[in-house]
């Protein structure tokens, strides 16, 4: 990832139960500048509560399946997974590309195997105890961690004079 204006970014639910998190979710990446929100599969009722309209500002795109969601990817966006698992990099150590899609697993059953097995990497979010976040929350942490990652590359570039190129 170079600077806040270059490359995109969406995130989105696999299977996600609860219209809440979805809402939550939507208002998060508005507020960081996602380029889309995304779920696979669709269990939960559509939010009525999103009084901020963030619909209106970034898409929700629905798959039926993890297939159908890796057949649409955006150009050069690799998919990345957000789940504990072994051969996760550590957020604060990732370093997130100028593109990428980013997959939660679903509140009650996180990504299975096969889907995990889909994904270009992985990321997990370090806690002191050893269990699962709300979904909501893990989206809204790593696309903190994308905005303040970028600021201060920004900051670093223009106080260097480096080139982002």
């Amino acid at each position: 990832m170079t600077d806040n204006n270059r490359g995109y970014f969406g995130i989105g639910v696999y299977h996600p139960k609860t219209e809440q998190n979805i809402g939550t979710l939507m208002r998060s990446a508005y507020l960081y500048d996602a380029a889309f929100v995304f779920t696979v599969g669709r269990r939960y009722r559509r939010q009525a509560s999103d009084t901020q309209k963030t619909d209106l500002h970034v898409p929700l795109f629905h798959f039926e399946t993890i297939e159908d969601l890796i057949n649409h990817l955006p150009n050069s966006a690799p998919l990345i997974g957000i789940e504990l698992d072994p051969r996760g990099r550590q957020l604060h150590e990732y370093k997130h590309p100028e593109r990428a899609v980013y997959l939660l697993g679903a509140e009650d059953r996180g990504l299975d195997q096969r889907v995990i097995d889909m994904c270009h990497s992985l990321i997990e979010i370090p806690t002191p105890q050893p269990q699962s976040m709300n979904v909501a929350t893990a989206g809204s942490i790593v696309l903190y961690d994308r905005h303040a990652k970028a600021l201060n590359l920004a900051t670093a570039i223009a106080q260097n004079g480096i080139s982002h190129d």
